[in-house]
Parts: structure tokens; sequence; C-alpha cells
């Protein structure tokens, strides 16, 4: 689709791809093994300028769109999940939603220091109990009004970069009679915020490079002027954040495709079985052509939901449809070039086994893809 981009977009894709291939693919592997956030590796995406790329210039951000965006997510995970992963929930999750609903002084505070790569942001939505129900929320902020604070209490699970966050973006009930309407956002200052602790680091099945964590929030007193938006905004922005960030998982699932597809492609033109190589038997061939077909289609679908999303118009349909679809073209890819790659596919030594097990998680988080049909049947007036 080279020919489809801007200028712009071309150029800061192949800078990225570079990058990608010079200083992540060598230790791609090694980070995984070690379940180990790769900090200088974001250091130098901060000088590549590329940690607030859909974040306006005001803010030190670069001002470039969702598409520019889900493109260096895409390089990020066609070498790396987990490093793509933690920059999505990065700047999705953490950053995005003090553009869109902070004030001009949380910019300045919050959203700057993200932007400009000083720090690491963390959206906390989950808790032990909700699952694909966010809703249902026992996480509460009283407002204590003489003293001028939020108190918060409660658990957040399966929080990405909670442990090497600035900031965390926490949903919490203040009114719990009133439901959807009753949830509100608050920004937590992680190094600074009596009570806040990170409680578990999760061994996962894939993605270790990207930390998942389980937080406590015990008596967290924040001034009321960490309130993101108004008292009972949390819910319409969740949803907001959601349309934005499935482009972000649909982007990554696509690299992790494309990866996979690569890595399948070119070992099934070197490897030679019955005296020639193995991508010249029909079903060979007819694998790596369906993965080809499979990635292709799903960066069509993510693309759309980007450029939609430029538009300004609603994406709710568009980002779900991409987010369910390139998920499992990423699983699937994934899983045949294992399967193409035989034995050498199930082993650390080849990055097929990586991407597979990365890919899992692209079909639960931001939404299951239960939830997305659901979404889409809504959607479609179903």
């Amino acid at each position: 689709m080279d020919f489809e981009l801007p200028a712009e977009h071309r150029m800061i894709r192949d800078t990225v791809r570079d990058f990608c291939e010079s200083e992540i693919r060598p230790i791609a592997q090694e980070i995984e093994d070690e379940h180990r956030f790769p900090d200088e590796v974001f250091a130098d995406l901060n000088d590549l300028d590329v940690m607030g790329v859909p974040v306006s210039e005001e803010y030190g951000g670069l001002g470039g769109d969702q598409l520019m965006y889900a493109l260096v997510t895409e390089e990020l995970g066609r070498v790396s999940g987990g490093i793509g992963l933690s920059y999505a929930a990065h700047t999705s999750l953490g950053a995005k939603p003090i553009e869109l609903f902070g004030t001009p002084e949380q910019k300045e505070q919050w959203l700057r220091p993200l932007a400009e790569g000083g720090g690491i942001g963390a959206w906390a939505l989950t808790e032990p109990g909700s699952g694909s129900d966010a809703s249902d929320m026992d996480t509460t902020a009283e407002h204590d009004p003489d003293a001028g604070e939020y108190v918060l209490n409660g658990t957040k699970q399966f929080i990405t970069n909670a442990n090497v966050a600035n900031s965390v973006l926490v949903k919490a009930v203040t009114d719990p009679g009133a439901g959807y309407d009753g949830i509100s956002t608050f920004i937590v200052d992680p190094e600074n915020d009596d009570g806040f602790e990170v409680t578990t680091v999760w061994d996962k099945m894939g993605l270790n490079s990207s930390p998942t964590c389980e937080i406590q929030l015990d008596d967290v007193r924040i001034p009321e002027d960490r309130l993101l938006g108004e008292e009972g905004d949390g819910w319409t922005q969740t949803m907001k954040t959601l349309d934005g960030g499935r482009i972000s998982i649909a982007a990554l699932s696509v690299g992790l495709a494309q990866g996979a597809y690569e890595a399948a492609k070119e070992y099934a033109g070197e490897r030679e079985q019955f005296g020639k190589p193995i991508a010249t038997f029909d079903a060979i061939r007819d694998k790596v052509v369906h993965m080809h077909r499979q990635t292709e289609r799903a960066r069509l679908l993510t693309h759309k939901a980007a450029t939609t999303y430029d538009a300004g118009e609603s994406v709710t349909q568009e980002s779900a449809l991409a987010k369910l679809d390139a998920s499992e073209a990423a699983r699937e890819v994934a899983e045949e070039a294992v399967q193409t790659l035989g034995g050498y596919g199930y082993t650390t030594d080849f990055a097929p086994q990586r991407f597979y097990r990365d890919a899992k998680l692209m079909e639960i988080g931001e939404g299951t893809s239960e939830i997305q049909h659901v979404v889409l049947g809504r959607e479609l007036g179903l």
C-alpha cells in the first residue's frame, strides 16, 4: 500500500523499520526470555521522536495522525510484540486520553512528559472480577471537599506498563448509584502518591518484555485537579479511548502477522526437501499465499479504520472490525508460520514461536473477539 501513503508517513515508517531491524530484532528474544522491559529501546524511540506520534506538537508530540501511529505500531510489532504492546498502551491509553479530555494545565504537566519521551503512560480499567464487563467496578474515589482531594481504594488487574509508568489513568466509581454515569478518571502518580503499589508482575504466555501488573490502591489521596474531565465522564471517555486503542491493537496484530509471514516465506524459499525448496510444493506455497492474503486484508481494514478516525467520523464499527480481523489473522498466520518451519518453528532460535504466543493476547486485550462481535452486532442494528 505504499502508493497510498503520504511521503511523510513513508519516511516515518521507514525510519522506524530501520531502527527495528538494527536495534530491536537482535534482542527481541533475549528481552522476552529475561522478562525485561527494555528501557534503552524506549529511550531510543524518544530520540526518534515517535513516543507521541498522534499527540499535538503544542504538547511535545509529533502532530501525526492515527494512520502514522498505526504504521509505527505495526513496525514495532513486526519484530517485537512486547515492545509494540507497551508502546501502544503508552500512547493510546496513557497519553491520548489526557490530550482528548484534559485541561491545558493537565496536558502541560502530565501529557508533555509522555509525548516528549520523558515518561511512560499506563491506563487502569480492568479489575479482578470485571473481565469483559469493565463497568462492573469496585474501585472507588471518595471526594473529600474539605481537603480538596479524592481518596482512591481498589485493585486493578492486567495493567500494562504499571511498574514502569510515570502516570496511570485510573478508572474509579465516584457515584455508586449512577451506573455508567458514576465512573470517573483520575491521574495517579505511581512514584509520589502514597498508597499506590504494584503487587504482582505477571508471567505470561507471551509478551513478557511488556510488564502486565496488578496494582493496589490503598487510601491514595490525590488533589482535585487530577480528575480528568468531569465526575461521571469516565465511561464515555473509556468508549472513545477504546475506539482509538483498538486501531492500535489491530496495527500491532498486523505487525505480528507480517513478521510471521516474512519468517515463513524466507524459510520456505531456503529450506530444501527432496532436492528443491519447500516453497515449490503446493502445500507450503498455498500456506504462504494464504498468510500473505490474511495479512494484507487485516492491514487494509486497519488503515481504513485509522483514516476514518482521522476524518473525524465515528469509528466504532471500523475499529472493532479491524481489531477482530487483524487479531485473528495474527494468531492464524503465526500458527501457520510455526507449521511451515516444522521442528525449527517450535524452537526459540526462530521467531514464529514468539509471534504465535504474542498474537493470542490480541484476541483478548482491549475487548475480546467475543466482545467485538457484540459491538459489531450493535453497530449493524442486530
